[in-house]
């Protein structure tokens, strides 16, 4: 009896109906619009990549000469020149009591010929120095902008007392080293 089962069971099979290719293909919509697109952007990217491409030979195709003088020059930075000068103690005028004043300072110059500029005028600075200070109040060096005054003060001093036509005369700026006040 097994044998009839079997034998019904293929024929069913093969009265099933086989599913035509054919007909899923024409479920399929057609690839028309896929080609209609690609025909729409594919004019649109050529100029782009065309583009691209020029643009890198263009690149990669400069004359070493072309490079160097389309680079800005390269500046040869020199280490920065300082004058230190000898500690002052000076009186300030006086406010509540008497005070006095100790401040080291340190001048930054242009090159080796002010360093030489400035060591050959040292006592002309030195004065203006020493009478810029002793005209100095406490209340107006206890705070930083009064500070900051001094040192741009301490500039002015230092390029008035070198002789030149420019008006750095090779001094550049000014720093302190040491500020007290007692």
């Amino acid at each position: 009896m097994a044998k009839p089962k079997l034998a019904t069971a293929p024929a069913k099979l093969a009265a099933a109906p086989v599913p035509n290719t054919d007909a899923a293909a024409e479920d399929v919509p057609p690839k028309k619009k896929t080609r209609k697109r690609l025909l729409i952007v594919l004019p649109l990217l050529l100029p782009l990549v065309a583009g691209v491409g020029g643009a890198a030979w263009f690149y990669l195709n400069r004359h070493p000469d072309e490079t160097k003088a389309e680079a800005p020059p390269v500046e040869k930075k020199t280490p920065p020149v300082f004058v230190t000068l000898e500690p002052f103690t000076v009186n300030l005028l006086q406010e509540n009591g008497d005070h006095y004043l100790q401040v080291g300072i340190v001048y930054q110059v242009a090159d080796d010929k002010a360093v030489d500029a400035i060591k050959t005028y040292m006592p002309v600075i030195r004065n203006r120095i020493l009478l810029l200070l002793s005209s100095k109040h406490p209340s107006e060096l206890a705070q930083l902008d009064g500070k900051q005054k001094l040192v741009g003060e301490l500039v002015v001093a230092a390029r008035d007392a070198l002789p030149g036509a420019t008006p750095e005369r090779g001094v550049e700026s000014a720093f302190l080293s040491a500020f007290v006040i007692q």
